[in-house]
């Protein structure tokens, strides 16, 4: 696919704002070490439609920057490795570019991976942090009249709650209306830019798996043989139906006073299930799943909190376990690390990075300066959920969008679960080592309706992979 720049441009508030500087919170800081978040949403209007497209984001986005405006800022890099926004109204990019393709290159969206970079706009990582927009933006119009909105967001303001957000109130000024839940941008409910309160840490350091490297193949002293394999990317459908099934299966044995596996438990269980049987481990494969958990509820935010409020916990077992074990085995591992997350852990966590006179080590622990971070791939994966988000509806005048991506998903274990559209289900977001994702496919589907014979299968494939004896 070809592109060409027709006219870019920097938007800013349609009115000035206020001239200020925002203390990140710790999770903001974390998160700000990260590469930038890709997005893709796809738009079809269809009938009579007409406008010019460019105008009418663009004068929406203006108005929205107003309300946001530290998405217009820059960062700032403190002492010891930290980051502050400067909210100095200088803008987000917008890019216009035109394909000379049909949209229907792209087929249902579900192989369009190879085209996400020509849809996004490119980051110049060699800038300096403080000249970098915090959001670019690219319209990519198509030959046929569909178009895209690419996105890179930085990490440091957004997270998916917070992105959906700005999104959805973005639509809602571009078709006239008015914004109808403004961010809450206090960040002093994390302490942002305090000092830490205790010197006690319960979650810091060696204590906090998430801080530790994940655990590799066993036989490699490094990860640096599965980083640099083939990947490929699936975009996997799975319905309301199909999913009770597994959740019946989860909740088999769960007495009726106790709480119910959710959706996100139990999916997340099966994928780390069918990840460890398509890799072939062997039974004493030591695996992770990492879990990033909202906060918004479980501190009782304002549900418009606008930020960073994720944390990372890790569920930890081997991988003869979760494969041969009950769904329910691997679903209770996923169910303990989430409700690790407490008023407690999240306020040491915050004073363990507080108490961190220089962030480095966790810049370099995330590979931003070297692209040598934490590799959660083989034999580990992370699964994120957007589930409990609207992910539909982004309606900026020309009807709501048919598709949306999450772009560039490259990395080896990366996961990501969406509501399937008009609530039919979910869509699962997945990268896994070219090699293994044939047999991903079949088992993902295989292992929903007969849990026992798939069991049986497991523990037959493990023996004979390991060599080990029952």
């Amino acid at each position: 696919m070809k592109v060409t720049v027709n006219k870019s441009c920097i938007v800013r508030p349609a009115t000035p704002t206020t001239k200020c500087v925002l203390p990140l919170t710790e999770f903001d800081q974390v998160s700000g070490l990260l590469p930038y978040v890709p997005g893709i949403v796809f738009y079809r209007p269809q009938g009579s439609w007409h406008a010019d497209v460019f105008t009418t984001l663009t004068n929406s986005l203006s108005k929205a920057l107003v309300y946001f405006y530290p998405v217009a800022g820059r960062l700032r890099r403190l002492q010891g490795g930290r980051l502050e926004v400067d909210c100095n109204d200088e803008g987000v990019l917008f890019t216009e570019v035109e394909s000379r393709e049909d949209m229907k290159v792209l087929g249902d969206f579900t192989q369009a991976s190879e085209f996400h970079h020509h849809l996004i706009p490119r980051v110049d990582n060699s800038a300096a942090v403080e000249d970098l927009p915090l959001l670019l933006v690219q319209l990519t119009e198509f030959r046929c009249g569909g178009f895209s909105l690419g996105f890179a967001l930085s990490h440091a303001v957004f997270d998916g709650h917070s992105w959906v957000h700005f999104l959805w109130e973005w639509a809602r000024l571009a078709r006239g209306k008015p914004i109808m839940a403004p961010p809450y941008l206090d960040r002093k409910i994390f302490r942002a830019g305090e000092p830490p309160v205790s010197t006690t840490v319960h979650h810091g350091g060696d204590q906090n798996p998430h801080f530790t490297p994940p655990p590799l193949l066993i036989g490699e002293t490094n990860c640096e043989k599965q980083r640099k394999k083939a990947t490929s990317t699936a975009m996997l459908h799975i319905s309301n139906s199909q999913i009770e099934t597994l959740r019946k299966a989860a909740n088999n044995k769960i007495p009726p006073e106790k709480p119910k596996f959710s959706r996100y438990e139990t999916l997340a269980a099966h994928i780390w299930r069918c990840a460890c049987r398509a890799r072939r481990h062997v039974r004493n494969q030591p695996t992770r799943l990492g879990v990033c958990v909202d906060i918004r509820n479980r501190m009782n935010l304002p549900r418009n909190f606008f930020g960073n409020a994720i944390i990372d916990v890790i569920a930890e077992s081997f991988s003869g376990e979760v494969t041969i074990k009950p769904l329910s085995f691997a679903v209770s591992k996923i169910r303990k690390a989430i409700n690790s997350v407490t008023d407690d852990y999240v306020n040491s966590s915050i004073d363990y990075l507080k108490s961190l006179e220089d962030l480095s080590p966790i810049e370099e622990f995330y590979g931003n300066s070297s692209g040598n971070g934490p590799f959660y791939g083989n034999p580990n994966i992370s699964v994120t959920s957007w589930l409990s988000l609207p992910m539909d509806g982004f309606d900026f005048g020309w009807g709501p969008e048919v598709f949306l991506s999450p772009g560039g998903f490259d990395s080896d274990g990366d996961t990501l679960i969406m509501p399937g559209r008009g609530g039919d289900g979910a869509v699962v977001f997945i990268c896994l080592q070219e090699e293994f994702m044939e047999d991903f496919n079949k088992f993902f589907y295989e292992g929903i309706h007969n849990e026992d014979t798939v069991i049986s299968k497991m523990e037959d494939m493990v023996i004979q992979e390991s060599g080990l004896c029952t």
